[in-house]
């Protein structure tokens, strides 16, 4: 371990701005781009990893870590729903009914009668026809666009949207066109540009997952019907979160009949893995039969689709828990901002702590870390250049103790840093 501050600052500062180089290596053996990164060796070398931490124990507010408490604030566990005593129970009966896998793809001998009427259920959550259930949430974008779109159609994005949209494009033939993020003016500048004749699908997150803002779904129907686009929301972390009972983002606006297709996470609210589609019948009928990522994965297996199932009825039994947290993470988010920090455009339980420099980011979630808070460290390529972040985020379950003990630390490493 390095123990001159300065010296480690130049030593992490040096190898981030490096990291990239690795991939422009000329080669004849592809394996030799592997030997010479070691940015992460490095930062482990100088106590500074932020990433891959084993937690011997997570039981939603606090999460241990090398036999050390921490308060966590960086789950998206938002109704605490993973420990719910009745969640617990309903994983349990279908293990003893079901087993603990599907065995198969949907597509020929996976699809158990808990797919089915989970699907039914969520449909008629988010109000709408039909709900295809996946094994993943980036596998439910992958299938979505990569079987909606063709070499006659556009996808027109919002530039902070997720990841595993941009890989699902990659896979279809589809023209990807950016607009700026949340700006419905750059949005209409792009679909004046595209011929009216080619297909064109508006794509924007619910709810954006590093900065914890909403997309302006009503102003974006309206350009939406004025150029004939169909709008796909991934409401991954709206869900649980924003309208009524959690019923996500375009109900929040009461637009659940306006926009085309609502896609979510399991892994979130619903305390589980997966993801889903809902839409008109014979749009997610469609995917069903085209959706690579349904027809070549196996399916969801019975654990997770209990554990769906069993958030998803107490949610609708307890439709007050959504609110509750947004006023929780208001609260919080407030005392941030007093203490003078940015949170961004946050209007969710998600809040970020924008810090830009990478090396200050890193150093601020070791100190917070040491102090007994963990936060998620969220650096370039996960974010654009200059908007390195510490991505925080309130669940229902934390005790207001815990939060202000948060508040507390997070204050303390702040003026330490000089941040404020």
């Amino acid at each position: 371990m390095v123990s001159d501050g300065n010296e480690i600052l130049e030593i992490l500062s040096s190898e981030i701005k490096g990291r990239f180089g690795v991939f422009r290596i000329k080669s004849p053996d592809i394996f030799e781009k592997c030997r010479r990164f070691n940015l992460a060796d490095k930062a482990r070398e100088l106590g500074l990893y932020p990433y891959f931490l084993e937690f011997e124990k997570n039981e939603g507010p606090i999460a241990y870590i090398n036999g050390e408490k921490k308060i966590m604030l960086g789950s998206n566990n938002y109704l605490g729903l993973t420990h719910h005593p009745r969640v617990k129970e309903e994983v349990i009966s279908a293990v003893k009914e079901y087993g603990t896998s599907a065995t198969g793809s949907r597509f020929l001998n996976g699809t158990l009668k808990l797919h089915l009427e989970l699907e039914e259920e969520l449909a008629e959550f988010v109000k709408k026809e039909k709900a295809l259930v996946f094994s993943t949430g980036y596998q439910t974008n992958i299938g979505i666009l990569s079987a909606l779109l063709g070499p006659n159609d556009y996808i027109i994005c919002d530039s902070k949207c997720h990841a595993s949209i941009i890989d699902a494009i990659q896979l279809g033939l589809a023209k990807k066109v950016n607009f700026r993020h949340n700006d419905v003016s750059s949005l209409e500048e792009v679909l004046k540009s595209i011929e009216s004749d080619k297909g064109k699908l508006i794509v924007v997150d619910g709810v954006y997952s590093m900065d914890g803002d909403i997309a302006p779904l009503p102003e974006i129907y309206e350009v939406a019907q004025k150029y004939q686009a169909r709008i796909f929301v991934d409401d991954a972390h709206g869900l649980g979160v924003l309208g009524y009972g959690g019923r996500g983002t375009a109900n929040s606006f009461d637009m659940d009949d306006r926009v085309d297709l609502i896609m979510g996470t399991f892994s979130k609210s619903f305390a589980s893995i997966g993801g889903f589609v809902a839409g008109d019948r014979y749009v997610v009928d469609f995917i069903q039969h085209f959706g690579r990522s349904i027809i070549f994965s196996a399916a969801l297996p019975p654990p997770a689709l209990a554990a769906v199932r069993a958030s998803l009825h107490l949610m609708k039994e307890n439709p007050q828990m959504a609110e509750e947290l947004r006023k929780k993470g208001e609260k919080y988010r407030n005392e941030l901002k007093s203490i003078g920090l940015d949170t961004g455009n946050s209007q969710t339980p998600i809040v970020p702590i924008i810090l830009r420099d990478e090396v200050m980011t890193i150093l601020f979630w070791k100190r917070l870390f040491d102090e007994g808070v963990y936060t998620n460290c969220v650096i370039p390529p996960a974010v654009p250049q200059g908007q390195s972040l510490l991505r925080t985020s309130v669940m229902l379950t934390h005790e207001d103790s815990q939060l202000e003990f948060a508040v507390e630390k997070i204050h303390k490493v702040a003026k330490e840093l000089g941040v404020v």
